[in-house]
Parts: structure tokens; C-alpha cells; sequence
């Protein structure tokens, strides 16, 4: 991954010139932005599933009732909890992790456009053809 954010904005801007580079920054800004806030949403949406079930506040389906025809209350130790689990086990990562790392990814590509920019200009290659 760290190849090609350095690398993508170079080739661009060696093709295509500093308007080549610009483009490619868009999207990279537009899909970065979106994909690192999809995933800090879901992450954090595991995250408090897990804390849901574990409060013994989600109630399970009505054809899920003991002999009194209370429905049971799903909290530690029950399929929705080991569920849980690996939600939250998925969605840490994404939460902590992930998420924040694209912002990281977003800002390389756009400081190694900068510093490459008088070169895209002087070497613009589809202008020669």
C-alpha cells in the first residue's frame, strides 16, 4: 500500500502532468474520505452491539420464550453474544485502526504531489506526443 500512494501520484504526473495529478488527488480525497468514515462507523457500530447484548437489553424473537411465555433476554453466554464478539472483534480493528490509517494514506499522496509538482510540469510525456 505505501508503494502505491507514493507511486500512483508519480506515474500520473510523469503521464499525464500536473492536471493527470489533480484528477488522481479527487479521487483519492473523495473514495479516501468515504471508505475511512465507512469504516469508523461500522467499527464503532460493533463495537456497541457488543455493549448492547452484554446490558441483557436485547430481547430475543417471540418464538424464543421459556415456560412462562417471557422471552429470553440475550446477554453473556447465548448465540447473540458469541455473535457479538466477533463483530467486535472485526470492528476494532476498523474502529481503531483502519479508518484513521486511510487519512494517513490520503495526506502522502497529496504531499508527494506537492513536492513532485515542478517536475510534473517540466515532464509532462503525453504533452510530447
Amino acid at each position: 500500500p505505501g508503494l502505491l500512494v507514493l507511486l500512483s501520484p508519480f506515474l500520473m504526473g510523469m503521464l499525464f502532468g500536473a492536471n493527470g495529478v489533480a484528477g488522481l488527488l479527487a479521487g483519492i480525497i473523495v473514495s479516501g474520505v468515504q471508505i475511512a468514515i465507512s469504516f469508523s462507523n461500522t467499527g464503532g457500530a460493533w463495537d456497541n452491539a457488543k455493549k448492547y447484548v452484554e446490558a441483557g437489553t436485547h430481547y430475543a424473537a417471540k418464538s424464543l420464550q421459556d415456560e412462562d411465555g417471557e422471552n429470553y433476554i440475550l446477554e453473556k453466554g447465548t448465540e447473540a453474544h458469541k455473535a457479538a464478539v466477533v463483530g467486535d472483534t472485526v470492528g476494532d480493528p476498523l474502529k481503531d485502526t483502519s479508518g484513521p490509517s486511510i487519512n494517513i494514506l490520503i495526506k502522502l499522496s497529496a504531499i508527494t504531489s506537492l513536492v513532485w509538482g515542478d517536475f510534473f510540469v517540466a515532464t509532462n510525456f503525453m504533452s510530447k506526443i
